[in-house]
């Protein structure tokens, strides 16, 4: 009885999550702000896929990440925003460069891409959000690291159906596990990940940029409610490293699985 006690917040959490995107997703097709046609894009295989879940999924992400801590929903609001700035395309939308390197290149060269918009506008607020989730300073800094570096990779691997919201089921599953609240945010963002799952992998819908790095806060936000100084040093360093051999990273996704 005690165990199935502890569980319920993060089933409730789970379950909020989820019915938020679904909603959001089904409003969003109901009224096509602006027209169907801005809400339509052609996927990698030439079939029409809607957008709706992109600015559904941040919103419920940072909804969810917020509940109770209102420092985690505003780093997944800020990096669902700055993917948008590619989604609408503005200022080099579809740029195929990924990865830190391949962007500072680019900036060190007088050109600034929207990759290196975003990768400065999500480093920005995550170590914020880090500061204020975090109360010992040595566990400040790791903590940004690791909300950024997860937003960043999720929008790596984002280049096949499904493949996004994968990559945030599987790690963020362990933290139902963990006792006390950390479980919380874990189960929220799976909800919200489960939610556009189906649709995503049955190629009718599309993550995004804005999508794809609100989910990635949620699972670094998630991480960093979840673990100590040692968590967060190794769960800094594995975003950080994917995301410095980013193209190598889309290649390897993109290839797995006949994708």
């Amino acid at each position: 009885m005690i165990a199935r006690t502890a569980r319920m917040p993060r089933t409730a959490s789970f379950g909020l999550a989820a019915a938020v995107t679904r909603t959001a997703t089904t409003l969003l097709r109901v009224a096509a702000p602006g027209g169907r046609d801005r809400w339509e894009r052609k996927n990698h295989a030439g079939r029409t896929v809607e957008w709706y879940a992109r600015p559904a999924s941040a919103a419920a992400g940072a909804l969810a990440a917020g509940r109770g801590r209102p420092a985690a929903g505003a780093a997944v609001l800020v990096a669902g925003t700055c993917g948008a700035y590619d989604d609408i395309d503005i200022a080099g939308a579809g740029d195929p460069r990924r990865g830190f390197r391949a962007h500072l290149g680019a900036l060190r060269d007088g050109e600034v891409t929207s990759g290196a918009e975003k990768l400065f506008g999500i480093s920005a607020a995550a170590p914020v959000a880090g500061a204020m989730l975090k109360e010992r300073p040595l566990d400040k800094v790791p903590a940004g690291v690791v909300i950024a570096g997860t937003a960043h990779v999720v929008n790596l691997v984002d280049v096949r159906p499904g493949r996004a919201a994968a990559a945030v089921l599987a790690p963020a599953a362990p933290g139902l596990l963990r006792k006390g609240p950390t479980g919380e945010p874990a189960a929220a963002t799976m909800g919200t990940a489960a939610a556009v799952l189906p649709d995503d992998l049955g190629e009718r819908a599309m993550l995004g940029d804005t999508g794809a790095h609100a989910l990635g806060a949620a699972l670094g936000a998630a991480v960093v409610a979840g673990n100590g100084r040692a968590g967060l040093v190794a769960h800094a360093a594995a975003p950080v490293a994917a995301a410095a051999c980013g193209e190598k990273v889309s290649a390897a996704v993109e290839s797995w699985g006949g994708g």
